[in-house]
């Protein structure tokens, strides 16, 4: 084969064979062919497209391209979780310690972040000394001991997707569907895992801006995940506005944790978590009522369980356990800034994206895979949709390492807020639910 007749061919809008996919993939991870030449292929996706069976075939050549983890006898029960991001999505972190505290064996292959929002990796490791990269054994390993790992994507797990993922991102083909689609799923792939959740975002925190669109991309998952023998549900979430009140690395992990203490019961985060952690265990067969499981995971964080699964999971990756019983065993800011509402009335909206322009300014994101990031600073919304502030009081709070920085996140913060008289309609949070049975529940 040559690259670039294949180029060529999807230039003009043709479908690939499997055996040309492979040839791809193969290609660009042994240097046979330039990244140059991988990016025009990239670019002639994204303009021609990819039909369903492309992308399972895409999706299978990066999955296969490094190691499978093999978990032996609890093969076949594996479960992971993806988002395909947002601001302030540390649902993750609340989901996996409860998800293990009711014996669900969870292997979470994470990323660090690229653009406007940090990854699971980059919130984790705000906790001092925990580990993030390991090995396939010791993944294999932590979930038989205590049902639950948060790693890294290794450089033996599906490596074709890291190498490609960094080079869309140069070349601005992060959120085309296709490309998305095969790179949660390879992930999956290679994390050995069967039962899958998929929380799809869209809004203005989002890749996708639509609900339309977040569908189709759903859609497209689950089509790819069954083409492939994977029980894949896609949630689809409004991410109009942060997740819960902390933005920013180390500030998410403490929210997260005041969620396993069973300090935060209800608002968007907890709602998110128990809806996904009650869509698999219903998946799974382990309950037969939504509303039954609920109240078993529930009782699982009002008991301390949920938290003491964390406590194992920070303790098995070498980090600081203290901090879940002491935040200031977090790294602190050198800055923070409380800010006043200049006007009385009902939280109408805040604008995901421009809170994320702020966490950008202080620092707490990354522009490309090399640049470091800020875990310490951040924003925490003292009101959220549908609460009343009164003029002077405190409507944010800034954390940050650096006073003009400070200056620049309280602008886009100021223009996040929308505030009016009227309290606005409850919006839900999940739009609909897309599951491999072929079934679509309206919320």
């Amino acid at each position: 084969m040559n690259f670039t007749d294949l180029i060529e061919k999807k230039k003009q809008g043709k479908k690939h064979t499997k055996d040309e996919i492979n040839y791809i993939v193969s290609s660009f991870m042994s240097g046979t062919v330039s990244e140059a030449q991988v990016a025009a292929w990239l670019t002639a996706v994204c303009f021609k497209g990819m039909g369903i069976e492309e992308t399972a075939y895409l999706t299978e050549a990066l999955g296969r391209s490094g190691k499978i983890i093999d978990f032996g006898e609890l093969n076949g029960k594996i479960v992971d979780k993806h988002s395909t991001g947002g601001v302030g999505d540390k649902v993750t972190i609340t989901l996996i310690p409860l998800l293990a505290a009711a014996g669900v064996p969870i292997a979470k292959l994470a990323d660090r972040g690229l653009g406007f929002a940090a990854g699971t990796v980059d919130k984790l490791e705000s906790i001092p000394n925990l580990n993030t990269n390991l090995s396939t054994q010791a993944i294999v390993n932590q979930v038989k001991n205590i049902n639950a790992v948060i790693a890294s994507q290794s450089d033996d797990l599906a490596p074709a997707d890291k190498k490609l993922y960094l080079l869309r991102n140069e070349i601005s083909a992060i959120n085309f569907d296709a490309l998305l689609a095969s790179s949660i799923i390879s992930k999956k792939i290679a994390s050995g895992a069967s039962n899958i959740v998929i929380d799809v975002k869209y809004g203005a925190g989002a890749f996708m801006s639509t609900p339309d669109e977040a569908v189709n991309l759903s859609k497209l998952i689950v089509s790819v995940g069954k083409m492939l023998d994977k029980s894949i549900t896609a949630i689809i979430t409004s991410m109009e506005e942060p997740l819960g009140r902390a933005v920013g690395n180390s500030l998410e992990v403490i929210e997260a944790i005041k969620f396993l203490k069973g300090e935060i019961s209800s608002g968007d985060l907890a709602e998110l978590t128990y809806s996904i952690a009650v869509t698999i265990l219903l998946q799974m067969n382990l309950f037969d009522s939504g509303k039954d499981a609920e109240l078993y995971l529930k009782g699982l964080v009002n008991s301390g369980k949920a938290l003491e699964k964390f406590r194992e999971l920070i303790i098995a990756q070498g980090g600081a356990a203290e901090v879940l019983d002491n935040y200031d065993k977090f790294v602190l800011p050198h800055y923070k800034v409380e800010c006043e509402s200049k006007k009385s009335g009902y939280i109408q909206n805040i604008n995901a994206y421009n809170i994320a322009l702020a966490l950008k300014a202080l620092g707490a994101a990354r522009e490309n895979s090399k640049k470091p990031i800020d875990l310490s600073v951040g924003v925490f919304l003292n009101k959220k949709s549908g609460e009343y502030v009164k003029k002077g009081e405190t409507l944010y709070t800034i954390y940050s390492n650096d006073e003009e920085a400070t200056k620049t996140a309280q602008r886009y913060c100021d223009d996040a807020f929308s505030i009016n008289e009227s309290k606005p309609p409850y919006n839900n949070l999940i739009y609909k639910i897309i599951s491999s049975k072929d079934e679509e529940d309206d919320v």
